[in-house]
């Protein structure tokens, strides 16, 4: 039978990822989604669901089909990124940074 984790334990992994994100506040952030767009926007929150909200965001996409073709911007301000619909997420940080944050991948719900 599984043993019932503590309570002090979970929460201080939580604090522990909390506060790793709360480094990324106000970073550049690149996000894909599904259908091929880009954002890039500033960093403002992310929720339990792993919805990401970008501010000053601007989308990016392709005017054609084939590839490659020119991109076409437009300017959003603040937008929602569902997690079920992104691709990739980039952000704007150091090599140490960006490999600190491979831990908060692991430890996400799916």
């Amino acid at each position: 039978m599984d043993q019932p984790v503590p309570t002090e334990a979970v929460n201080s992994d939580d604090c522990g990822a909390v506060n790793q994100v709360r480094k990324l506040l106000f970073r550049r952030m690149l996000v894909g989604i599904k259908d091929g767009r880009f954002f890039l926007g500033s960093f403002y929150c992310i929720d339990k669901q792993g919805n990401i909200i970008l501010q000053d965001a601007i989308e990016y996409r392709s005017t054609r089909q084939s590839s490659p073709s020119p991109m076409e911007q437009r300017c959003l301000g603040l937008i929602l990124i569902p997690s079920s619909c992104r691709t990739s997420c980039h952000v704007d940080c150091s090599i140490h940074e960006q490999l600190s944050l491979l831990s908060l991948r692991q430890t996400s719900p799916p």
